[in-house]
């Protein structure tokens, strides 16, 4: 893939890197992601103790080295040396066991089948090629693969067209793209996986409680709009966890 597509411009700046943690994950809104992130990855995958988990895209390293703590032999690949310097450090400061290496999500550099678990978090909707991103994790995922995308139909959809727009007129931008979940079913079926289970985490924008930056909140008024069916409807980013199908 050309190194020209934003996804690898912005993430190869030492900057960025050095200040990723705290732009995604700072703040009441930022630990609440995390939070529930870390719950998430956790139930999807259920126990994890000695097993070959592969993270791709891993960026600073934040869900390796949870995972780490958990007990799993964990992979992280990202195809920015910036970020992955940033997850080495972080990992050998936690006194963690874990590999990072370079390689492109498109093209990942294993054998069929070589993990029990793939996962790979904000990814998908930056890649230029989502598809093939998605069939790469299912090969060599032997069991199951866990992955986030916002979703077309939700409030991310509008913002993800105005930085569309403002990319279209030279604006430097995440231009990323949202994806419809029959679209996602489609492909996890080509590659022999189907859904099991799915989580929506907001319906309003995550910019916009960010923006607000309390808290309390966002965990009131998103409850009350779980409440009312508004979640399951129009809920995002989605994060899913599909296993193989039986042969």
């Amino acid at each position: 893939m050309s190194d020209d597509h934003y996804s690898y411009r912005l993430y190869a700046d030492p900057a960025m890197a050095d200040r990723f943690d705290a732009m995604r994950f700072g703040g009441p809104i930022g630990t609440l992601l995390a939070e529930s992130q870390d719950r998430v990855i956790a139930a999807f995958l259920g126990p994890v103790e000695g097993r070959t988990v592969l993270d791709v895209g891993t960026g600073t390293g934040r869900a390796a080295i949870a995972l780490a703590r958990r007990g799993a032999r964990v992979t992280g690949v990202d195809a920015s040396s910036e970020m992955l310097r940033v997850a080495k450090a972080r990992a050998a400061d936690a006194g963690l066991d874990a590999v990072f290496e370079t390689g492109d999500a498109h093209r990942l550099a294993y054998p069929d089948r070589v993990f029990h678990a793939a996962v790979s978090l904000r990814v998908l909707m930056h890649t230029p090629d989502w598809r093939q991103c998605l069939s790469e994790l299912c090969r060599v995922a032997d069991e199951r693969v866990v992955f986030d995308y916002p979703a077309a139909f939700s409030a991310a959809a509008l913002q993800a067209f105005g930085r569309r727009v403002a990319a279209a007129a030279g604006r430097s931008v995440e231009a990323y793209r949202v994806l419809r979940s029959s679209e996602v079913e489609r492909t996890l079926e080509h590659a022999g996986f189907r859904v099991e289970r799915v989580h929506r985490q907001f319906v309003l924008p995550i910019a916009l409680h960010k923006a607000l930056g309390s808290r309390a909140f966002t965990v009131a008024v998103e409850k009350a709009l779980a409440a009312v069916g508004l979640l399951r409807l129009l809920g995002s980013p989605v994060t899913v966890v599909a296993v193989r199908c039986a042969r």
